[in-house]
């Protein structure tokens, strides 16, 4: 089987996260990729110049063409750019229904602009998080769709994820990337109870779509796997051996991307 991922989500220009890191995961996993394009970002690995969002209506277009003709067995959300394009996703995916749904929360740039309208984040939280099978925020992306200040210990962002599952949210992975320490830990947050993934902080800068790119593998892999636990954990192998190589890639004079393909041409 081959199996087909669809990213709805941003596209950035230099290549390093949104559209073109999701396209460049789902190829390094071994699954078709397709694309259903929010926004259109003017952006390096030094920052983001530029945003244009088409209408919601073409938003709608291109699902509708995705969903009409190809076998799409899983669906990863990125950016959502404003209100009226969350409720088309929404409507799409509710008439769709697509087996798995992983609702990464962009909110906020690496280089810190807004990707995400303020007044947008009750709409997400609302109308798609109940669409989620499993959400991955980070810690200030958490703090933000509940309304609180970000989690500074392990206590609290175990507490996070569980007041986001109540919110209707079927699993959600707690990023803790932001967590000071040796190690960054993340937590698979179930009904069914808590699984924790930790890692030593790999030492490098260069982590321009670490977000995409994880959310990404997840909704490549959830097809192939029998659970959230088994998909994480690929993922995050899949990862880190993309950011390991991130330095001898070095794309950029900012903040550069991992590398993607690091099994298949690898550096350094």
């Amino acid at each position: 089987m081959v199996y087909q991922v669809l990213t709805i989500a941003g596209s950035d220009s230099s290549g390093g996260a949104g559209i073109q890191a999701d396209l460049k995961t789902f190829s390094a996993l071994g699954v078709y990729g397709a694309s259903v394009i929010t926004a259109l970002t003017a952006q390096n690995t030094q920052g983001v110049s530029a945003i244009h969002t088409p209408p919601a209506s073409f938003i709608s277009a291109q699902c509708d063409a995705v969903f009409s003709d190809l076998n799409i067995h899983a669906v990863k959300l990125g950016m959502l750019a404003n209100a009226e394009i969350i409720y088309a996703c929404a409507d799409a995916l509710q008439r769709w229904q697509p087996p798995y749904v992983v609702l990464d929360t962009v909110m906020i740039s690496k280089s810190g602009h807004d990707l995400l309208a303020p007044e947008a984040v009750s709409a997400l939280r609302d109308t798609l998080l109940p669409c989620a099978d499993l959400l991955t925020p980070n810690l200030p992306e958490a703090a933000a769709l509940l309304d609180t200040a970000p989690a500074t210990t392990v206590d609290d962002m175990m507490a996070q994820g569980k007041a986001l599952l109540d919110l209707g949210a079927k699993a959600v992975l707690m990023k803790g990337g932001h967590l000071t320490g040796l190690e960054s830990p993340d937590y698979l947050i179930q009904a069914e109870g808590i699984h924790c993934f930790t890692g030593m902080r790999l030492p490098t800068h260069h982590t321009h779509g670490t977000g995409c790119t994880l959310s990404a593998a997840l909704a490549a892999l959830r097809p192939q796997h029998d659970n959230w636990v088994d998909t994480v954990a690929v993922a995050k192998s899949y990862l880190n051996g993309a950011l390991a190589q991130a330095d001898c890639l070095a794309i950029g004079h900012g903040i550069g991307p991992v590398h993607h393909f690091h099994r298949w041409w690898p550096l350094g």
